[in-house]
């Protein structure tokens, strides 16, 4: 089993920035793709970044796309999410996902086999 938590969210004004983090403990020798998706009130969950921890590849959302910025620590089999110049339409709950076998495209939630607890990130305008 792998275990994920998140970390980082918060409450921030517009245009300010926040950075997410995410452990990934357990069985982790194996992981394809790491990802961020959001969830806001009344909406379905979206994808919002992807790494591929091999190859390095890296997929945003359009939304999202020079504003925030996915990473990764090897060592700490860790990835980041570095959110600038937030938006109120940024506010949601945002969850850390692994996919240890790469069986589908990584901007869907499909090959994603772990979850996180999910971490509020409230932007005020």
């Amino acid at each position: 089993q792998v275990q994920l938590v998140e970390s980082g969210g918060g409450l921030v004004q517009a245009g300010g920035s926040l950075r997410l983090s995410c452990p990934a403990s357990g069985r982790t020798f194996d992981i394809y793709h790491m990802a961020w998706f959001r969830q806001a009130p009344g909406k379905e969950r979206e994808f919002v970044a992807a790494l591929s921890w091999g190859r390095g590849d890296i997929y945003y959302a359009d939304s999202v796309k020079g504003r925030f910025t996915i990473s990764r620590d090897n060592a700490k089999n860790s990835v980041y999410l570095q959110m600038n110049r937030l938006k109120p339409e940024d506010t949601a709950v945002y969850y850390c996902a692994l996919d240890r076998y790469g069986m589908g495209p990584p901007t869907l939630e499909t090959p994603y086999t772990y979850w996180g607890q999910g971490t509020q990130v409230t932007v005020s305008s």
